[in-house]
């Protein structure tokens, strides 16, 4: 189905199901992998490699981050253009971006290469800890030119209109990865480096498979010879700022949750911290396979001026973000033990009593988190880059740094209801985000009125 006809003609409703639910199926696909990926480093190498994939994975998350800032920051002016029946400068930027994204995963994974080492130490690893972590982010470093373009792919196919496909390959892509791992660890008995590997090979074919869907005209976006200029890289930037930051920042914090957890509880609080993240990583590509796949909508109803239709598409997104949220928060509270015993072998210890508490106090997260995630995801598709990322910065770093002092004197207790506290803070600011942009949008709209 062509983009115009699905993004202006086709019923919100409709619409919701035809783009949103195949979104959250490729991200499912997704985490199910990740989920996988914890799992079986847990169950078969053991609690020293699932620590140090937890003290590895921010800076491997990082090496996306500038990939998914170019990726998320061109899709939206390319839809806007679509829009505005601007197709050759929505095919520029489209070119530009691919290019941009190879540039960053070569300046970007050859530093993670050489700084391994020194970042792990600084994180506290030593032995085989970080010996562990080091091969890991090493092998993702070493993938990452062929590896970071695979989720832009993802945007720009939803933006031709080609949601199925993506969503198949979404899905391949999660089973050569669970597939490679098993046989990497289990039959080969490769070390952790061996679930890196596994995971760069399928990024790698999947990534390999989407392009060569665009040229020769067969998609409304193709590759022509990039014309690069400081407006549209600038462009890009702004709209892709919001997630770009919010990666990083809540790297940041990652990595300082880490550094704090080894120094307070050890090893198994690191540990219990990537359950928690597991956990997350299954829940919030629900949430984003959502709301980003109706961005490309709401930017190009934007763009197009239909407001009406803007609004009627954000409905569907808030209904369903609240629905599977507060689900999620449910099943996490009353199952806490069956989810900790996913990635723990043994639950007569320590480590499983300490990551049901966790759990427990995890869930009181999704109670909120689903409003500031839908907004923010509204404010990116509009082109309000300020509100979007006020909001993902508060969120990722500000208020998690906040609360860990506030929080101090009830130790790990504090740390593990860090989430929740900060989920309802946000949930505040993006409420007053929302506020002010549609009192802004309507004096804006009664200004153009008077004017005309």
């Amino acid at each position: 189905m062509e983009s115009r006809t699905l993004f202006a003609e086709t019923p919100p409703i409709k619409l919701f199901f035809t783009a949103s639910l195949p979104g959250a199926v490729s991200m499912l696909a997704s985490a199910l992998y990740q989920l996988l990926d914890g799992m079986m480093v847990g169950q078969i190498l053991g609690e020293t490699p699932f620590a140090a994939l937890n003290l590895a994975m921010p800076f491997v998350i990082i090496n996306f981050a500038l990939a998914d800032l170019i990726g998320v920051g061109s899709s939206v002016p390319i839809a806007m253009n679509l829009g505005k029946k601007k197709e050759e400068e929505a095919n520029n930027i489209f070119s530009c971006a691919c290019l941009m994204i190879f540039a960053a995963g070569v300046v970007i994974g050859a530093l993670l290469y050489a700084g391994a080492p020194l970042l792990m130490r600084l994180m506290g690893a030593e032995g085989q800890l970080l010996s562990d972590a080091v091969s890991y982010l090493r092998v993702y470093a070493l993938c990452s030119p062929l590896t970071t373009i695979v989720f832009a792919m993802d945007n720009y196919l939803r933006i031709c209109g080609k949601i199925r496909f993506s969503m198949f390959l979404n899905i391949l892509m999660s089973v050569i990865i669970a597939g490679l791992e098993f046989i990497f660890l289990y039959y080969f008995r490769f070390g952790i480096w061996g679930a890196a590997l596994a995971t760069c090979i399928g990024m790698a074919a999947c990534a390999l498979a989407a392009l060569l869907r665009f040229p020769g005209g067969r998609l409304q976006l193709h590759f022509r010879k990039p014309r690069f200029s400081k407006n549209m890289i600038k462009q890009i930037i702004s709209c892709g700022s919001p997630n770009f930051l919010n990666n990083i920042a809540g790297r940041i914090t990652s990595i300082l949750l880490n550094t704090i957890l080894l120094r307070v509880g050890g090893q198994t609080a690191v540990s219990v911290y990537g359950i928690l993240m597991y956990v997350e990583g299954f829940i919030q590509p629900l949430l984003y396979g959502m709301c980003d796949s109706l961005q490309p909508a709401v930017s190009f109803n934007w763009g197009a001026g239909d407001l009406k239709r803007v609004k009627a598409i954000e409905r569907c997104c808030f209904t369903a973000s609240a629905i599977v949220s507060l689900v999620s928060a449910l099943v996490i509270f009353v199952f806490p033990g069956q989810l900790a015993v996913i990635f723990i072998g043994e639950t007569a210890s320590s480590y499983f009593t300490m990551a049901v508490t966790a759990l427990r106090l995890f869930a009181l997260t999704y109670l909120t988190r689903w409003f500031s995630f839908a907004v923010q995801s509204y404010m990116l598709a509009v082109g309000n880059a300020a509100g979007a990322t006020l909001i993902s910065l508060s969120a990722a770093l500000l208020f998690p740094v906040i609360l860990i002092v506030s929080l101090w004197p009830f130790g790990l207790t504090g740390i593990w209801l860090n989430f929740a506290s900060t989920s309802l803070l946000a949930g505040v600011l993006a409420a007053f985000v929302m506020t002010r942009f549609q009192r802004n949008s309507r004096s804006d709209r009664y200004a153009s009125a008077d004017s005309n």
